[in-house]
């Protein structure tokens, strides 16, 4: 019985070896140093090799598979859970308790993921003063794992494509990083450099443009006002203000753009949002008078030239467009148009959301709103008091609105985010809890 498991056991690392790429796996030796000795670990070419290693270190067996898990959820992989028995909820609450990769670790893996050289560049001058005069050691990632060791550091073979996951720029930093006398400054410092500022004197404007009755032969969006009401009580908590307009002409919604356009009122401010509920068809909403207007037109106004205030800042735009067309069965979900997707502005800071991707419908329950929306305010109250980025907290409003389906199961959807973000977008917590928690 015992050789069953045992073989068992083997065969579950089989099928996550599988399932892992050559940079996984220089994920996962990166997020392994601390754990087992460097010399092991440079020979590992696959991930079998990094279990083998881990289980002579005794980190890992058929009774106690956490760490593995813990690495599997480190690296986003969190569909390969389920072979070892837990889920990224379960790993997440275990982790305060049985986490072995150190906060150092974590740091410098979420950094590689995000820094840049010339980020890396400013690191190391602001930091000057604090590090040893000797070259810091390079740890480097590159498509084939192919790395050389001279003169006792890390080098890449310049005949490879390479990747720089991280300089270490020595164990200093560690001290720098868990001992300062001002505070965790590095930890700070690091973020704002691979965040956007959130941190100004006021978070930014919220517009959400909300057309529920319509002229001719566009029905009537019911279920849209609760949408609406939620957008304006999340993002209210995150700090922003909030404007409603509804049943907006596509000329009046051209205005509005001009509006608010105006640098002066983004000036100080973090960033912009704005949220458009409406008909629509591919690449484009409708006004309330069946006339349509591009999205891209929309986001035009607010590029770095059309509006100077907002250079450099997030702007974020979500759109739940619905074509109207009722279908009989069942009786409270009616099909919101295959949400348009049109290529963002080729300026950087932006960010699209979209309730779907082209050519598919989106959906409405005519009391509680959209799938997209509900699960958007939904994932947004959850996360941002966990301090996840946007394009994460997109990524689980992905999978709450694909786990959705109408009462007969037939009727799915997809929602697809855009963007030419340069850094991560990251709400500060509020100090009020989520506005599903004030009743």
């Amino acid at each position: 019985m015992g050789d069953d498991i045992s073989l068992n056991f083997r065969q579950k690392l089989l099928l996550i070896d599988d399932n892992l790429g050559t940079e996984d796996v220089a994920a996962l030796k990166f997020l392994c140093l601390d754990l087992i000795p460097f010399k092991k670990l440079e020979s590992a070419q696959s991930a079998l090799d990094i279990f083998q290693l881990l289980m002579a270190e005794e980190y890992l067996n058929e009774e106690d598979t956490f760490l593995l898990a813990e690495l599997l959820y480190r690296i986003k992989c969190h569909f390969l859970l389920q072979k070892l028995n837990y889920t990224k909820e379960r790993v997440q609450e275990y982790l305060p308790e049985k986490g072995r990769v150190s906060p150092y670790r974590q740091m410098l893996y979420e950094l590689a993921e995000n820094i840049t050289s010339d980020m890396l560049k400013e690191i190391i001058f602001l930091l000057r003063d604090h590090l040893p005069k000797r070259q810091p050691i390079f740890v480097c990632r590159e498509k084939d794992n192919c790395v050389n060791k001279r003169g006792g550091r890390m080098v890449l073979r310049k005949s490879m494509e390479k990747k720089i996951l991280i300089a270490e720029l020595e164990w200093n930093l560690v001290l720098l990083c868990f001992k300062n006398s001002h505070g965790f400054f590095p930890f700070s410092f690091l973020q704002k450099l691979t965040s956007y500022k959130m941190d100004g004197p006021k978070r930014g404007f919220c517009l959400v443009i909300n057309n529920v009755k319509f002229d001719g032969y566009l029905g009537e969006r019911k279920g849209s006002c609760k949408d609406a009401g939620e957008l304006k009580q999340v993002f209210t908590w995150l700090g922003l203000e909030v404007e409603i307009y509804k049943d907006q002409t596509a000329k009046e919604i051209k205005d509005l753009m001009e509006i608010w356009q105006d640098s002066e009122k983004h000036i100080n401010r973090d960033c912009f949002i704005c949220c458009i509920l409406s008909h629509g068809e591919s690449g484009a909403i409708y006004g309330k008078d069946g006339e349509l207007i591009s999205i891209r037109t929309i986001m035009s106004y607010f590029t770095a030239k059309q509006c100077p205030a907002l250079a450099e800042k997030p702007k974020l735009f979500f759109i739940q467009a619905c074509q109207g067309q009722k279908i009989q069965c069942p009786v409270y979900v009616e099909p919101d148009k295959i949400s348009p997707f049109e290529s963002i502005p080729e300026e950087a800071d932006f960010l699209l959301g979209m309730a779907t991707i082209d050519g598919y419908a989106s959906f409405r329950h005519v009391e509680q709103g959209t799938w997209y929306i509900q699960a958007l305010c939904s994932k947004l109250q959850l996360l941002v008091p966990r301090g996840e980025d946007i394009l994460s907290i997109l990524t689980e409003v992905n999978e709450d609105v694909s786990r959705r389906a109408d009462s007969l199961g037939k009727k799915k959807q997809m929602p697809q985010p855009a963007y030419t973000l340069r850094k991560k977008f990251i709400f500060p917590v509020p100090r009020d809890p989520p506005p599903s928690q004030q009743h």
